[in-house]
């Protein structure tokens, strides 16, 4: 890895730049695919499936024998964890339910607020190498206490045609309306566009690579909301001489084999630390599985030694991370200052695998730095908040006249007629 020593100031940028292609190399792809989509709906995502998923395919939908079929090959202690992983989840997301707000701004002047759920949402499951089933209880828990009416989930088939029954098991579990052979690009543009298969929803949900990424962003164009630009995962561990190495490298090395453009790094107050770290990662890196995909992405990493402890903090709310572990003695000198971050885990014993599979949180957090202006994903984003009113007579003399002389103020004499009108007839 990288090793960097009390980096200065107007070098950050550079030193935390993620390796990401920019939207400009890809939209041009994205635009194309989304166009085809949009005039010729399901043969087009048949035609994409075959190009990129290496499988021609009859029909897009998952049937309910797929469905049943799934069941039967996920073992019983799997089913048990995802089944206890979801129980945390809905009690974590549960607890966000939020009362109605109400309140008389002015005698005879009730406003109030209220939430009501996105009817039709969308999901879109990574599959691949590494089938995130997990991600399905972090999206339809959310959607079920919102009590959105449609869930459509879509995920990349494998070669054979099929889903992975870890997959299609928690989908039916969680109560996925429809769900439908299609990744990438192509699965975004059908949600966005919806086609003789796949509904058209009205916001779309979950994590991808860079691709996916700029497909949910150019959707918005077309009217669609996301629920943030996910991309490429990422963490930042911030470590003394109080952390375990071993522990430290664990939790890099998790996020590392997620995929080649994934970015970890390590910023320490101790040159120590930093080098035990560094010599976990060479030992336990090849007892990996996916051991090529995590040396790749751990090329794009970086270990900073940073010497004081205020300019860390700085340092890391000017990179964003979407996952941020601290492990240090003087944690609440971090916490109370950390503004920009997806999520935080706290101490040597809460590891992000945690948060990415059972302690309840959400793991669709924001990536690329979009943890300065987004948040992760929970109950509200499967929500819309509405406000109400409701004015008596005594009311409309009580605010009519500040309405009357705003609205000609603003040229607007129409305005200021529906309230005038109102107030000659209370007077007559």
């Amino acid at each position: 890895m990288n090793k960097i020593y009390n980096p200065k100031r107007e070098d950050w940028k550079g030193i935390l730049r993620r390796p990401t292609q920019t939207v400009s190399d890809i939209e041009s792809t994205v635009n194309q695919i989304f166009a085809e989509v949009q005039d010729f709906g399901d043969s087009i995502l048949k035609k994409y499936t075959e190009k990129f998923d290496g499988v021609a395919l009859d029909a897009l939908q998952v049937s309910e024998n797929e469905i049943n079929e799934a069941s039967l090959l996920v073992s019983s202690e799997l089913k048990n964890a995802i089944i206890s992983a979801k129980q945390n989840i809905e009690i974590f997301h549960s607890a966000q339910k939020t009362i109605k707000v109400e309140v008389e701004t002015a005698p005879g002047v009730l406003c109030w607020q209220e939430k009501r759920p996105i009817q039709k949402v969308g999901l879109y499951i990574p599959g691949g190498s590494a089938p995130l089933f997990s991600t399905i209880l972090m999206l339809t828990v959310p959607a079920n206490i919102a009590g959105c009416q449609e869930i459509v989930l879509c995920t990349p088939p494998n070669r054979e045609g099929k889903i992975h029954p870890a997959i299609l098991y928690t989908a039916n579990l969680c109560g996925v309306t429809k769900i439908f052979k299609v990744g990438g690009i192509q699965a975004i543009a059908g949600m966005t566009f919806g086609t003789a298969s796949i509904p058209q929803v009205y916001k779309i949900f979950g994590p991808g690579n860079q691709y996916v990424t700029v497909a949910k962003q150019i959707a918005t164009k077309y009217g669609v909301a996301i629920d943030m630009p996910a991309g490429p995962s990422e963490l930042l561990v911030m470590a003394d001489d109080s952390a375990n190495a071993s522990f430290v490298a664990s939790d890099l090395l998790s996020q590392a084999e997620h995929g080649v453009d994934s970015q970890v790094i390590l910023v320490s107050t101790s040159k120590d630390m930093m080098n035990e770290v560094e010599k976990e990662i060479e030992e336990q890196i090849n007892q990996l599985p996916r051991k090529d995909i995590a040396e790749k992405a751990i090329a794009n990493s970086k270990l900073i030694y940073i010497e004081e402890t205020q300019t860390a903090v700085e340092l890391i709310n000017e990179y964003g991370p979407e996952h941020y572990i601290l492990c240090v003695g003087n944690e609440e000198e971090y916490l109370s200052q950390i503004i920009n971050a997806g999520s935080v885990f706290i101490g040597n014993y809460t590891p992000e695998s945690a948060g990415d599979y059972a302690s309840g949180t959400n793991h669709t957090l924001p990536t690329n730095g979009y943890a300065k202006q987004y948040s992760g994903v929970n109950l509200d984003s499967f929500m819309k908040s509405m406000t109400f009113q409701r004015i008596s007579s005594k009311g409309i003399l009580e605010i009519g006249k500040t309405i009357e002389l705003m609205a000609e103020a603003e040229g607007l004499q129409a305005h200021k007629n529906a309230v005038t009108l109102r107030l000659k007839s209370l007077k007559r």
